[in-house]
């Protein structure tokens, strides 16, 4: 069966859809950008006309690197919820029976949630440059905070570090048997790549535009390695047993997918990855 994009669309539409009917997700994805925007703005507006060169630096460093845990938290959170949710709400079963590719399905799933949680990052950024311009009383902050290469890596690593959260959480709630477990794993392994983010922040080296660059390859081909392995580990039959097994000394029957995986199933050939 080849790749059909849409059925990945139809994947996509029905992520989409599923946020209107979870209130973990509306509420996630509306107080964790709000966190992480006071504390950039508070450091903004405490930076007084005479603070020191220095300590501006460390503070602008500090803003960065919090803006830029916004699309890893995120993506993580709720790509864990991506399968041991659905297994929790009896829906995995009827998905993973649908006529659709593995590739589809979890590219699918991925593209709803790094949309909203790349888009959330943006606008966090955003709200931090226009509140620097308006009312930061440093001119070396405005100054500091707009420098081309913090820039560049803010809308560069955005969408690859939440790329990478997504990716391993999905890995992760495969695996996982409870939402709870498969958040808190998600998260920390979303963790690392942070590392090398706050060198950048910190001004530990230089963030030039080809070290922003490299970086940004480096975390792109880590992202499409981790959708390999992942999709590898994606494993149907593995997934519907225990699912199965879960559901059954409940003595619950089938629950039936939601309209879009229905729209799913009549779409395209039989045939299963």
């Amino acid at each position: 069966m080849k790749f059909s994009f849409t059925r990945l669309g139809a994947v996509l539409l029905k992520e989409l859809r599923e946020y209107r009917r979870s209130p973990f997700i509306i509420g996630t994805m509306a107080v964790l950008p709000l966190i992480f925007l006071v504390e950039p703005i508070i450091i903004i507006f405490r930076l007084g006309a005479s603070v020191p060169h220095a300590a501006v630096d460390k503070s602008v460093g500090a803003t960065f690197l919090l803006l830029l845990i916004t699309p890893v938290l995120i993506p993580a959170v709720l790509a864990a919820y991506t399968v041991v949710g659905e297994r929790e709400q009896g829906t995995l079963e009827p998905l993973l029976t649908t006529p659709v590719r593995r590739e589809e399905l979890l590219l699918g799933k991925a593209l709803g949630i790094v949309a909203p949680a790349v888009a959330l990052s943006y606008v966090v950024f955003a709200i931090v440059e226009l509140s620097a311009h308006l009312f930061a009383s440093n001119a070396e902050v405005v100054t500091a905070l707009s420098q081309g290469p913090h820039v560049l890596a803010e809308l560069l690593f955005a969408p690859l570090l939440a790329s990478w959260s997504i990716w391993v959480g999905i890995g992760i709630s495969t695996r996982a048997s409870e939402v709870r477990v498969a958040q808190q794993l998600g998260t920390l392994a979303s963790v690392p790549p942070l590392a090398v983010v706050a060198l950048v922040s910190f001004n530990v080296f230089t963030p030039s535009f080809t070290i922003s660059l490299a970086f940004a390859l480096g975390l792109l081909v880590a992202d499409i390695v981790m959708w390999r392995i992942v999709s590898a580990m994606f494993d149907r039959e593995r997934l519907i047993v225990g699912a199965s097994a879960q559901r059954a000394p409940r003595g619950g029957g089938h629950v039936p997918p939601a309209g879009v995986v229905r729209r799913i199933s009549s779409i395209g050939g039989s045939d299963h990855a």
